[in-house]
């Protein structure tokens, strides 16, 4: 399934219906007085989140969605039939902008969470309305109001408790393969992961925690550089980084500076995100030549303060250890969520 994490629809409310001029007309009463409905009002069109849904993908297909009209009054004092509300589904984390201001309107952050993003109009009072004792035959009645219409931004964020951060083939797609039910697709080459997947890990009996296997970052990301800002606001949500580093000499690359590398680029994006918690994950230990640079890189980061892991995604190695504390990690950070709330 392709994942489409950004949309622009057109949504536009019912207006409401008119009001009718009508006067009675009975054989025997040859000047009734007026006897025009109301009109209808418009329909609402609502946004409401559903967990059933995993992308905006069906927002490219169909951008425009329009609520019912209201129906005209009519005479004998009917009023015109309300419009039917619209009710637009999206997945659990999207985000709501106005498409020309930028601000976010509403963040659907829990199953079923909705919010009215363009109200119909009313309807139009018909004649029977106005009449009074000093004006019994009023001629005229107002016409519906139009009902709201606007372009909105969708911007789909993930869920998740703890976010694989890394370079590209770093082994993020092995990981969440190993230590959830997720089956992401594995290969060699840069950003194999072209979008991002969720996996729920279970760890002590009955606990479990949200874990998503971010697409790997490279440098000059929060600038836009590669698939650099759709991949980084994924991770905004996320309470806990596990950020997992290749230290096979294979890649050629320097693990140190690919951890400063992606730290930076974190820090770029949102201040914020660099704060989060995080353990390192120093994969690829499986490998001889990797394992003998072990040491140097654990006093590294023992040095500056980080919980560090020797793990290898491939075999399983070290990754109980890795899954129990950071589970044990969300479990405080929610504890605190809830204590805040």
């Amino acid at each position: 399934m392709k994942f489409i994490d950004e949309a622009k629809i057109y949504a536009q409310a019912g207006s409401g219906g008119r009001g009718c001029v009508s006067f009675r007309r009975e054989k025997y009463i040859p000047k009734g007085g007026p006897d025009g409905g109301d009109g209808g009002k418009g329909g609402d069109i609502s946004i409401v989140a559903d967990s059933r849904l995993a992308s905006l993908l069906d927002f490219k297909y169909k951008k425009h969605y329009a609520a019912e009209r209201g129906e005209h009054g009519q005479g004998k004092n009917c009023a015109g039939k309300d419009g039917q509300n619209l009710i637009i589904h999206v997945p659990v984390g999207t985000v709501i902008k106005d498409a020309e201001g930028g601000e976010i309107i509403e963040d659907l952050t829990r199953d079923g969470q909705s919010i009215i993003i363009a109200k119909g109009g009313r309807g139009g009072k018909g004649n029977a309305f106005f009449a009074s004792s000093t004006y019994q035959a009023p001629k005229f009645a107002q016409p519906g109001e139009k009902g709201e219409e606007r372009w909105l931004h969708l911007e789909l964020k993930l869920l998740a408790d703890v976010g694989i951060i890394g370079f590209p083939n770093a082994g993020k797609s092995t990981l969440i393969s190993h230590i959830s039910a997720a089956k992401p697709k594995i290969a060699d080459y840069p950003f194999t992961t072209l979008q991002p997947h969720l996996g729920v890990v279970r760890f002590g009996g009955h606990q479990d925690f949200v874990v998503a296997d971010i697409p790997g970052l490279i440098e000059g990301a929060h600038t836009g550089k590669g698939l650099g800002i759709k991949f980084l606001k994924h991770i905004e949500r996320t309470s806990l980084f596990i950020h997992l580093i290749d230290i096979s000499p294979q890649t050629g690359r320097d693990p140190i500076r690919d951890f400063e590398i992606i730290n930076t680029e974190l820090k770029a994006f949102n201040s914020d995100m660099a704060k989060r918690p995080q353990i390192v994950a120093l994969n690829k230990v499986d490998i001889t030549e990797a394992r003998e640079r072990l040491s140097g890189l654990l006093k590294f980061f023992k040095e500056k303060d980080m919980l560090v892991f020797s793990v290898s995604a491939a075999t399983g190695e070290g990754l109980d250890k890795l899954v129990k504390y950071a589970g044990r990690w969300v479990g405080k950070l929610r504890g605190k969520e809830t204590t805040a709330a």
